[in-house]
């Protein structure tokens, strides 16, 4: 076992890495990640300036790496290795920012999606009775919002996945949700005036 981590160790990146590609041998990606998760972890720090995250993505680089090295055919394995781990920071980044705008949105929006007030009947206040007229409502808004709607808020899913299962793009998601929250707002008044 001593000589062959040995002989792993002698080899090059290149090496390395075409050995991966033809065995499946792990202890090839291993010796990658010896030798470059001080620069993996130092991008992450770059983007992340986060101790934990960044060790967090470095984990996910190398992770990902069993299945991109297998998938691509990599010339200067540094250079790649660098890119890789710039853009899954810049992923981690984004789906970061997506969850604390959703925080937000949801903590916005919750003054007229689940306020006690908006259904009152001789002066009794029904919880069960106001998801019923929004569950009405919800299905007198045209498919396009109705469908956005219930996925961001009822299945709690981001824009992106939302993007993905229904063909919108990310902008006509949002556009759906915000016209399906005001179009829902006016339904919802109209019934407790009408």
């Amino acid at each position: 076992m001593v000589g062959l981590s040995s002989h792993i160790q002698s080899l090059s990146d290149t090496d390395l890495v075409e050995r991966f590609r033809e065995t499946g041998d792990s202890l090839c990606v291993g010796e990658l990640f010896r030798r470059y998760r001080h620069l993996v972890y130092g991008v992450c720090m770059k983007y992340l300036a986060d101790e934990d995250e960044s060790q967090d993505v470095q984990m996910q680089v190398f992770e990902k790496l069993l299945t991109d090295l297998q998938r691509h055919k990599i010339e200067q394995f540094k250079g790649w290795l660098y890119m890789v781990t710039k853009n899954e920071c810049l992923m981690y980044l984004r789906s970061q920012k997506s969850k604390r705008l959703k925080e937000l949105e949801l903590k916005k929006d919750g003054a007229f999606m689940e306020t006690e007030e908006s259904l009152h009947l001789s002066g009794i206040t029904s919880k069960e009775l106001q998801l019923q007229e929004m569950e009405s409502s919800l299905n007198d808004l045209n498919p396009h919002q109705r469908v956005c709607i219930e996925l961001f808020y009822l299945q709690r899913k981001c824009y992106k996945e939302i993007a993905d299962q229904t063909g919108y793009d990310i902008s006509e998601v949002k556009s759906h949700i915000q016209n399906g929250k005001r179009n829902l707002k006016i339904l919802l008044t109209r019934k407790q005036h009408g």
